[in-house]
């Protein structure tokens, strides 16, 4: 069997997981998983990428010999570096504050319409104009996003892997390169933007093996691990973020998509991934860190007996870390000492109908139906989620596989090794022949 390895980023943690592919299998063993924890210095929140980029490192040790490697992480958030190539301090956290405010001299309208991407204040655009005039800025010669700052350090080589570059607000949806128009509206100069590359090139060499380019957004990756048997699917990205959406052919640019907030990020495969970002699961993770991390499967049990309360979920109060089990409790009116299980059962509740309303939506401005839900990623271990969804959308629900962002990403690297071949849909046969999916089915009430 041939083995890759993939390093997979998440906002909470990092991994290293092998895939072995052989006779149309996949077999997946995770070698090694490290903290991602940001540090706040000096009223800035940082994410701590030398402490990360130890974390690959021993990982990749303890993988052992592989054919290939491929990196994904989160999208938008970027280091600088000099003209010799170090790094100009650690890359902010897109949660800071910094962005707050940020506003930009050209239209939302013509943005949209050149970008494709919905208006989030801690998309790159947005804090590379809060950065501007800093004496960091002033000295870079290059931005590079996290997942190519990590290749970069491994093969020296310097690129911008196109599915995470499409999230930055600076690429343009139709060329697939970085936006002349939008760069000068911004004042950035041409050269801080590296070349875009492919999902399947090849970056360069660490260490004698080689280092291809993948789709490192991790949703990305993600939707690449989507077992889908046709086109008529929605997915649910599901984790501290849930990325809600449809697999489309191209852009949708109307009025009406972007009044919607939908954006559309590049995939794999020359694809659009149309979707909205949905608070997601950060909102209870942060709440059971504030109750000393309980057992999940007992406090989603004591949830299912509780009744709804429901509150809006994507309120950008909820964005920032700290004190959440307070803020859910006065969204909903429930009293400063209601229960974890009723604060639980308030958030995913909520976070089911923010769902339906993103998938609704999505079908009506594409004009594709949906026939199921597919929940990849995190999410898919929470049944009261997936049953809630089901129940909400009154479409069946296919939940897992949990590591689709891995599988993702070696799927595409062992078809650039030319381990397996085909276009999307022959990978995800290969993960609908090995991976285990549970199905919710809508429940009349």
């Amino acid at each position: 069997m041939t083995a890759f390895a993939a390093v997979d980023l998440g906002a909470s943690s990092g991994r290293v997981m092998v895939g072995r592919f052989g006779d149309g299998r996949i077999e997946l063993t995770e070698t090694h998983r490290f903290a991602n924890e940001p540090v706040r210095a000096g009223g800035t929140l940082h994410w701590d990428i030398l402490g990360l980029y130890r974390g690959v490192l021993e990982g990749l040790r303890k993988a052992g010999p592989v054919a290939s490697i491929g990196i994904d992480s989160w999208a938008v958030d970027y280091g600088l570096l000099d003209a010799s190539g170090a790094l100009l301090g650690n890359p902010v956290h897109y949660r800071d504050g910094r962005t707050d405010g940020v506003r930009l001299d050209g239209s939302d309208e013509k943005l949209y319409e050149i970008t494709g991407l919905q208006k989030l204040p801690f998309n790159t655009i947005y804090q590379l104009a809060a950065a501007r005039g800093t004496p960091q800025f002033e000295l870079a010669q290059q931005v590079l996003l996290i997942p190519d700052l990590l290749a970069y350090w491994l093969t020296g080589e310097i690129g911008a892997e196109y599915t995470n570059a499409s999230t930055t607000g600076l690429l343009d949806v139709r060329t697939r390169d970085w936006s002349a128009p939008v760069l000068a509206e911004l004042g950035l100069r041409p050269s801080l933007l590296p070349p875009i590359r492919q999902p399947g090139s090849v970056i360069g060499e660490y260490d004698g093996t080689t280092v291809t380019a993948v789709g490192s957004h991790d949703t990305a990756s993600a939707v690449v691990g989507v077992p889908a048997a046709d086109e008529h699917f929605a997915y649910i990205s599901c984790g501290t973020w849930s990325l809600v959406g449809l697999e489309l052919p191209g852009p949708m640019l109307s009025a009406e998509s972007r009044a919607a907030n939908f954006t559309n990020e590049g995939g794999v495969d020359g694809t659009i991934r149309y979707l909205r970002n949905v608070m997601g699961l950060w909102p209870l993770q942060e709440c059971m860190r504030e109750w000393g991390s309980p057992d999940i499967g007992e406090l989603l049990r004591q949830a299912s007996r509780e009744k709804p309360v429901i509150i809006d979920i994507d309120d950008p109060g909820f964005l920032p870390p700290g004190g959440m089990a307070e803020r859910v409790a006065t969204a909903a009116g429930l009293p400063a000492d209601a229960s974890p299980a009723l604060l639980t059962r308030c958030i995913v509740d909520s976070l089911a109908l923010a769902h339906r309303k993103a998938i609704e939506q999505a079908q009506a401005l594409s004009g594709r139906h949906v026939d199921a839900i597919h929940i990849v990623g995190g999410g898919a271990r929470n049944e009261l989620l997936c049953q809630l969804t089901a129940d909400a959308c009154g479409l069946p629900v296919l939940a897992g596989p949990v590591e689709a962002t891995a599988l993702g990403n070696l799927l595409v690297q062992a078809r650039a090794a030319g381990v397996i071949d085909g276009d999307l849909a022959a990978l995800r046969s290969v993960l609908r022949d090995t991976q285990q999916v549970i199905r919710y089915d809508p429940v009349r009430r």
